[in-house]
């Protein structure tokens, strides 16, 4: 039988001791009609007189708005504490009951939670469960849409990347193949974006996270497989882009815990997901700002002070850390800018120490930081080729030039080996690993430079021979002539643990004029193509493409223009 959808009821016995460990026999053979209901209670860790397990339960009847799942147990086992739902407890008697952000349970739709518990002697699995009075089954024996069986808890590694294939979202697959040509890169592997709550159980169609898992099974097949989610949706999320602007108010930490990291850490959790590499992206976006767009800086946003203030970016980053961190297969990796953000000498060691506080708050540690991320969402040239930070041209050093303005790096690869170091300083594991999101910064096409600028000046110098073609490196919104980058693949270099596509190219960054959302994101004038810039681009044309669609929706002029301006080119 499938162990990746069968409820594991009263047939299962438990060897004691076990640690996620389950073993059943299915009682209803592949003839057993249809259940009402299915529930998978798995005991994920137990010592002497404790344990802890996930419960997933599987509606198969008519939509529910609201649900209460029951159980009785044989022993004195006492539920202590509990997350995902409300639980109660009478005598042997346990009630657990929706929280208000989970009560909704289509036909076919399954809900997570999870809970604490005490016990002496004996620990046995409920003998059974009703739904809302409705006495739940096993479901009969799999069928030809079961994922396959992923086999047992993959092994931490130091690299998740290396010897791994890595998950191809069919949706963001099948917008790309639609294009004309897009069949070339159709078949990459691409971020997952879990942007807001609605997205962890599918919003306006989309797949959810358990759809995107049990389709990760499915393409594990026998080997090891990464995929690749970004954990996205702080309390006054990316206070100086509107475009990026999310759900939560800045002082909604509380709901940031309860009604999204918790359910995240809760399905990620699920044993029948343990054999998979789980690669999260932390909150792109958010430490940087604290340093480089709070206090008395030119740069400085109002917003970003009152999340310094409160400070619940250290404290969301810290409490996801933390959760996640708790699951053994996921590898956590915390979002550290790019280099045209970070790499001055009065953003580079702040950043890392701020990174180290958030890693440290909220009950995280160090080793809860398997890696860091630079580049996501954003178009760093990955290698300048064509000039270096020691040249110098009439008299002057390439730092003095307007688009290095004194940066101490070029590039987002000796950038990401450079940051690297400066983590392990601050107390980092000195094994750290960092990824580059590649997806958007090949810069090939007709415009790429085949060698250095002319030498009448250290501008024309630069400027004709730097690959990354933006205005300004300050520009994140759809810039216009870039392309895709390098293409996935795992340790390409020293210290880094891959390239990848963590932003889906052809997914929009910002609307280029107001369009209303039910998604609370905003217009933001760096996606205007007629804006003329502030001072965190140092008051540059925005260089954004026009008639683009609210962020996160496919734009279809940009994805073209990306196939067209890859580097390597495509064939």
């Amino acid at each position: 039988m499938s162990r990746t959808r069968t409820a594991l009821l009263a047939a299962m016995a438990l060897v004691a001791g076990a640690t996620g460990t389950a073993f059943a026999v299915d009682p209803g053979g592949a003839g057993t009609a249809a259940v009402p209901c299915t529930v998978d209670y798995t005991i994920q860790n137990q010592w002497s007189n404790g344990f802890t397990a996930a419960v997933t339960l599987t509606n198969n009847s008519a939509a529910k708005s609201s649900w209460s799942l029951k159980w009785s147990y044989a022993g004195n086992q006492k539920v202590t504490s509990g997350w995902n739902a409300r639980i109660s407890q009478s005598g042997a008697a346990v009630t657990a009951a929706n929280e208000t952000y989970n009560g909704q349970l289509a036909t076919g739709g399954s809900v997570s939670f999870g809970f604490q518990g005490s016990y002496s002697g004996s620990n046995a699995i409920p003998a059974a469960f009703t739904l809302d009075g409705v006495t739940c089954n096993v479901d009969g024996g799999g069928g030809p849409t079961d994922p396959p069986d992923p086999g047992g808890p993959s092994s931490r590694v130091n690299n998740p990347y290396e010897g791994a294939k890595v998950y191809v979202n069919p949706e963001w697959s099948a917008n790309a193949a639609a294009e004309p040509g897009g069949s070339r890169v159709s078949n990459q592997p691409t971020g997952v974006w879990l942007d807001r709550i609605a997205a962890i159980n599918g919003a306006g169609g989309k797949m959810g996270l358990r759809d995107h898992l049990d389709e990760a099974l499915r393409q594990k097949g026998s080997g090891e497989l990464v995929v690749q989610f970004v954990i996205y949706n702080l309390p006054g999320r990316d206070c100086s882009a509107l475009a990026s602007n999310g759900e939560l108010k800045a002082d909604e930490i509380g709901r940031y815990k309860t009604e999204y990291i918790d359910p995240i850490k809760a399905i990620l959790a699920d044993p029948k997901y343990a054999s998979l590499r789980i690669v999260t992206t932390v909150e792109i976006d958010s430490l940087p700002n604290l340093v480089t767009n709070t206090g008395s800086r030119p740069t400085a946003v109002p917003q970003c002070d009152v999340m310094k203030a409160n400070g619940n970016y250290v404290k969301g980053v810290g409490y996801a850390l933390n959760k996640l961190g708790d699951v053994p297969n996921v590898y956590n990796y915390v979002d550290a800018g790019h280099h045209g953000w970070i790499g001055w000498d009065d953003n580079f060691g702040p950043t890392a120490t701020i990174m180290k506080e958030a890693a440290t708050a909220e009950g995280a540690t160090v080793d809860d930081v398997h890696g860091f991320i630079t580049n996501t969402a954003n178009y760093s040239a990955l290698k300048e080729n064509n000039f270096t930070l020691d040249d110098t041209v009439a008299g002057k050093s390439v730092r003095e030039s307007k688009w290095v303005d004194w940066n101490r790096y070029l590039d987002e690869l000796s950038y990401a080996q450079a940051f690297r170091n400066q983590l392990v300083s601050a107390g980092f594991a000195s094994n750290i690993g960092m990824l580059i999101d590649t997806s958007r910064n090949g810069w090939g096409g007709a415009a790429r430079p085949t060698g250095p600028g002319a030498t009448t000046s250290v501008d024309t110098y630069v400027d004709g021979g730097r690959y990354d073609r933006r205005f300004n490196a300050g520009n994140w919104c759809n810039q216009s002539g870039a392309g895709l980058g390098e293409r996935p693949k795992a340790a390409p270099a020293a210290g880094i643990d891959a390239y990848v596509w963590m932003k889906p190219p052809g997914e929009s960054d910002g609307s280029s004029k107001a369009i209303p959302n039910d998604e609370g994101k905003g217009f933001d004038r760096m996606c205007d193509p007629t804006y003329t810039g502030n001072p965190r681009n140092n008051n540059n044309m925005s260089g954004a493409l026009p008639d683009a669609p609210v962020s996160g929706h496919w734009f279809s002029a940009q994805f073209r223009q990306l196939m067209q301006n890859a580097y390597p080119p495509l064939s």
